[in-house]
């Protein structure tokens, strides 16, 4: 009697191993044999209710799957994913609007700070803390309006922003080391320099281990203690030789933290797991589907391209359609019977080729246009915008649909940028505004009592808002009409509707404000704003 391998138990049928003993067993002893059988079967059917799970299925047999750590899971194929995220950004057009655009939409020209100091906690008035506040915001743009912030004296703070974001999508992850040291022309010594991700590798390129991952050195807690730097990218075609002598390189360590918790470099990636020492690029999960789209794209665009370049062919019977070859030594008389030239006989744009004896015209009709190449290609958008979190509106720059359809891609893909520009606020910019305060108050450039002593007192110091460029508008005037109405309500201020409706600060623009309107009133020059009539757009309608 041989051993069933597989019990179906309701709808679901599972599968039961048997080995060599099992079977063995079952034929010397019966009854072993099934009792043996009993046990595997049990353990068998120890499972959840979920069909996702059950291997027996014909869906869930294909592909090798595993669970794995976070690094085990990103490092083996790291370097291969940034080689790749690169090449698209350089060469494919979906890739490279995809990663413009969040820098565009996230960073734009750059985010601003509003200093926002606990009033309570300081026991200031609020004339007290209006002063210290637009002293602090003063002392932040002295020191970041400038290039002189970037230790390679070429950005400010704001194009800096701009540049690491890239990065961290491009490659997966950045290093900004935050030197101090003084030069000509620079009021404050902090310095930004910010690191490439292929920079930061184990020294002597050597395998991973318990503490050390990918460049970076941890402690017990998995914190970042050290992160170590190579002099030479190893992608610098100059230097690529030395890779087999290790000796030609040199690794810098960087500490992580000073001795009081403040932050002395910053490793900027978007972590999505427990444990993950570097960041994954942004494209990661789409590499495979942009390459294939981007093969088909170039494969229409070279039939439509050849399909433009009409030829034709001429078959004559006494052959004098022919342009063969002139006479010259080895052909005195020109016969085209000796040989015959084929020079100019290929495909060109308008050209009418003569043919030898015996030829006959054939044509290739290739119907191009591909008319389903449009609809294919929005297709795959679709799940490339899902993946990164882009309607695909938004992503191919494309808006034919109705406002509101529009409005809802515009909002949804806002929805994304103000997650992305928070976490670029939180990781890279309030850190950069914290160690330029600390700074200005250990010089006296800011009066800052118990910042120095109390960690409390110090966060209280410190707080921000940090603002960006304003959401782009379908119809500018309906946008105004909902301010108007949610100011009208008291359920928004004037200082957030500025800064959702063009961005910037209300309270920078304030004395502006009250200049233009004394002069108008003086040069009796106020108009009477007309209510607007709100328009249906065509769904509306």
């Amino acid at each position: 009697m041989s051993l069933p391998s597989v019990v179906k138990v309701g709808s679901k049928e599972i599968r039961v191993p048997t080995t060599l003993a099992d079977k063995i067993a079952d034929w010397w002893n019966p009854e072993s044999g099934q009792k043996r059988f009993q046990v595997r079967a049990r353990q068998a059917l120890v499972g959840g209710g979920y069909d996702g799970a059950d291997k027996s299925r014909r869906a869930n047999q294909l592909g090798g799957k595993r669970e794995m750590d976070a690094d085990s899971a990103i490092l083996p194929d790291l370097t291969t994913l940034r080689e790749d995220s690169q090449h698209l950004s350089r060469n494919n057009p979906l890739a490279s609007g995809a990663l413009k655009t969040n820098v565009t939409k996230v960073v734009g020209t750059g985010l601003q700070v509003k200093s926002q100091i606990d009033r309570d906690v300081l026991n200031l008035t609020d004339e007290q803390a209006d002063d210290w506040e637009r002293a602090a915001e003063r002392e932040f743009k002295l020191a970041t309006d400038t290039r002189e912030i970037d230790a390679e004296r070429q950005m400010p703070f704001a194009l800096m922003q701009g540049l690491a974001f890239l990065r961290v999508l491009e490659d997966g992850d950045i290093l900004v080391n935050m030197p101090r040291f003084s030069r000509p022309g620079s009021t404050y010594k902090l310095k930004l320099q910010l690191i490439e991700a292929a920079r930061l590798c184990n020294p002597e390129f050597k395998p991973d281990t318990d503490l050390q991952v990918a460049g970076v050195t941890k402690d017990k807690h998995g914190a970042p203690e050290k992160y170590h730097v190579v002099n030479k990218h190893p992608g610098n075609l100059r230097h690529a030789f030395l890779r087999k002598n290790t000796k030609q390189y040199s690794w810098q360590p960087l500490k992580a933290f000073a001795r009081n918790g403040s932050p002395l470099a910053l490793h900027l990636y978007d972590k999505t797991r427990p444990g993950q020492t570097r960041g994954v690029p942004y494209l990661a999960p789409v590499i495979e589907l942009i390459k294939q789209l981007g093969r088909y794209t170039d494969a229409e665009v070279m039939a439509a391209v050849v399909t433009g370049m009409l030829t034709v062919f001429v078959y004559s019977e006494d052959g004098q359609a022919d342009f063969g070859p002139a006479a010259n030594q080895q052909n005195p008389t020109g016969d085209k019977a000796q040989t015959i030239d084929q020079t100019g006989m290929e495909l060109g744009y308008g050209s009418i080729v003569g043919l030898p004896d015996g030829k006959r015209i054939e044509t290739v009709d290739p119907n191009r246009p591909n008319q389903a190449f449009d609809p294919f290609f929005i297709a795959i958008v679709r799940q490339v915008g899902m993946a990164l979190e882009l309607p695909f509106e938004v992503l191919i720059k494309h808006f034919t649909s109705s406002y509101s359809a529009s409005r809802a891609a515009l909002e949804d893909a806002w929805d994304y940028f103000l997650r992305r520009r928070h976490w670029l606020a939180a990781q890279f910019c309030q850190p950069v505004y914290e160690a330029i305060i600390t700074e200005a108050v250990i010089a006296g450039r800011l009066s800052a009592p118990g910042f120095l002593t109390s960690s409390r007192v110090r966060k209280a110091w410190l707080g921000t808002l940090w603002t960006g460029d304003a959401p782009n508008q379908i119809d500018p005037v309906k946008e105004v009409e909902a301010a108007k109405r949610r100011i009208a309500l008291r359920i928004s201020t004037r200082a957030e509707e500025r800064a959702r409706l063009l961005g910037g600060d209300f309270e920078a623009i304030q004395p502006q404000i009250i200049k233009e309107e004394k002069w108008l009133q003086e040069n009796d020059l106020l108009e009477v704003v007309e209510p607007v009539v709100e328009q249906k757009d065509d769904e509306e309608k």
